[in-house]
């Protein structure tokens, strides 16, 4: 069964459908959280415009529900899929479906709602028409069974980013405030520099004989270094590092040390932190090859330095998993490249490839397959790939495939379904176009050509980590049934990488759980192709010492 929500000004109504789609009844309901507990007995799926709007006020009155479609990120999916480009959602205008979450407009008292005939794209976020529209839209897809695996996937993912918000990543204030004053010193006055900023910095003018040089202002950076006789560019760190001067490294330092006060500073402390957990902004499907991104707190780029910081609560360990060379091995599986998958078979896909004569070493390998997903045609991994391409055919074949659909502007999709905006069509050299304006065009289609033989990849490894999370997830219900946070729960996820905070009794439980939910992910997603995903887990009682 599935049950539709929906917000008419201060109300909630709940339609309930078959699992065929047939219209069992439509109801206000006056007080949700009890509704939600009620029906949740019977294990429906949740239909609602966004997770994110729905499921905090749930959590925070003790519910918690087992499935979901969210309406809004599946939207998104079916719109742009290949696998549903036929369909009238996919053929029709631009609508409130098609904005922001907060941007859409709901509907208000006298709006048509719920209406159970034949659907059209509404002027308001009609849940229930827009509902009907991707059930048709799935069940003509060209492969339904993929598409409706994503979409699934894509709104478990919602349900866990809402969760790991509600409860929260444990986070010592006083842990993270004792490693700022072991790298920056003693936290500074409002507005001031930190003692160790401030003494390189005095060295870096003392270098570049500029007493009131303000490196993190670029223009005033670059006016130094050019009167010091450095040609630069940029002051991007990269740069710098070509430079030839006693400045470059203090200034270097300073740069790092710099990057770790903005980002992750005792004002990210202040602001983030509160009452012992981090509870980050999660975007499930934030990236456009539906990896995740963050609307404030930066989880996804927490420093080494600061991660010995997140502590388990006393009785309880954090279990940090990660799976190893995940994007190697899902290209692996993608193109059915069984000798790369055997390359991968004993662990160490890396030395699996030295192991079969195709390089020497496995910094080489390493080089090799980042050059193949990332499009690297010039230095040493340029010069690998031949060597590789005839060692593992298929799978340089499939992200040189992509590649060049990239170039002809076309459109690629991920294992499940989920599609790359178009790009545009090189079309070769014309009079009408300058000699400089070819070249840029070119460059732009070799580009676009880049993006697309990764989107395959790293849009694949999104799909792998979303249902690996959705089998953890459910895995660690079935080992304790009671409220989330007082047992086994995700707290953190990193692309490739989660975090577990469980108690200590339970933490080796939870990690044959991950391998299994590791296995359980390729299988849903790669069927019985032999390929393994290991993982990297360690029970630690802070993350700095996962790694």
């Amino acid at each position: 069964m599935f049950i539709v929500l929906a917000r008419v000004d201060a109300r909630t109504m709940a339609a309930r459908l078959s699992d065929a789609g047939g219209a069992l009844g439509v109801e206000y309901v006056g007080d949700l959280a009890a509704f939600v507990a009620k029906e949740e007995a019977q294990h429906p799926r949740w239909v609602w415009d966004d997770t994110a709007a729905w499921y905090p006020e749930m959590l925070a009155a003790g519910i918690r529900v087992e499935r979901c479609f969210d309406l809004r990120l599946c939207h998104a999916i079916l719109r742009s899929s290949t696998l549903t480009a036929g369909s009238a959602l996919a053929s029709a205008p631009q609508g409130v479906w098609d904005a922001p979450a907060a941007a859409a407009p709901r509907p208000e008292s006298g709006e048509a709602l719920f209406d159970l005939e034949e659907p059209v794209l509404p002027v308001v976020a009609d849940p229930l028409a827009e509902f009907t529209l991707q059930r048709a839209a799935v069940a003509g897809a060209a492969e339904p069974g993929r598409i409706q695996r994503l979409i699934a996937a894509e709104s478990a993912g919602a349900l866990i980013a809402a969760e790991m918000r509600f409860a929260g990543l444990p986070w010592r204030a006083d842990a993270h405030d004792a490693i700022l004053e072991t790298i920056l010193g003693p936290r500074p006055l409002e507005g001031a520099r930190p003692q160790k900023l401030q003494e390189i910095l005095d060295v870096v003018r003392g270098k570049l004989e500029s007493p009131e040089l303000n490196p993190d202002s670029p223009a005033d950076l670059l006016k130094a270094l050019g009167v010091a006789g450095l040609q630069a560019t940029s002051t991007r760190s990269w740069e710098l590092k070509q430079l030839k001067h006693p400045a470059i490294a203090p200034l270097l330092e300073y740069k790092k040390l710099a990057r770790l006060l903005s980002a992750n500073g005792w004002h990210w402390l202040d602001t983030w932190v509160v009452d012992g957990r981090f509870r980050p902004d999660y975007v499930p499907g934030g990236v456009v090859t539906g990896r995740w991104a963050t609307s404030g707190g930066g989880a996804l780029q927490l420093p080494k330095q600061v991660r010995g910081a997140v502590v388990a609560d006393d009785g309880w360990k954090l279990v940090v998993a990660d799976a190893a060379q995940l994007e190697p091995r899902i290209l692996a599986a993608m193109s059915a490249d069984r000798g790369m998958v055997e390359a991968g078979a004993a662990g160490d896909l890396y030395a699996g490839i030295v192991a079969s004569g195709a390089v020497e070493t496995r910094d080489q390998a390493k080089v090799a397959m980042l050059g193949a997903m990332y499009g690297a045609t010039t230095g040493e991994s340029g010069r690998l790939m031949p060597r590789l391409a005839r060692a593992y055919p298929r799978a340089i074949a499939m992200v040189e495939e992509a590649a060049r659909a990239g170039e002809r502007g076309e459109i690629v999709s991920t294992m499940l379904g989920r599609s790359s905006p178009p790009g545009q069509r090189f079309e070769g050299w014309s009079e009408a176009r300058s000699e400089a304006d070819t070249s840029r065009a070119r460059e732009r289609s070799r580009s676009w050509g880049r993006f697309t033989r990764n989107f395959i990849v790293q849009g694949t490894a999104a799909e792998w980590a979303l249902c690996w999370m959705a089998s953890i997830r459910r895995r660690l219900r079935e080992l304790d049934d009671g409220w989330f946070t007082d047992a086994p729960h995700l707290v953190f996820f990193l692309h490739d990488e989660v975090v577990v905070h469980t108690p200590a009794a339970l933490a080796e439980s939870v990690r044959v759980l991950l391998a299994d939910a590791a296995a359980e992910a390729g299988k849903l997603l790669f069927g019985d192709l032999p390929v393994t995903f290991p993982l990297t887990v360690a029970v630690v009682d802070n993350y700095g010492e996962a790694k």
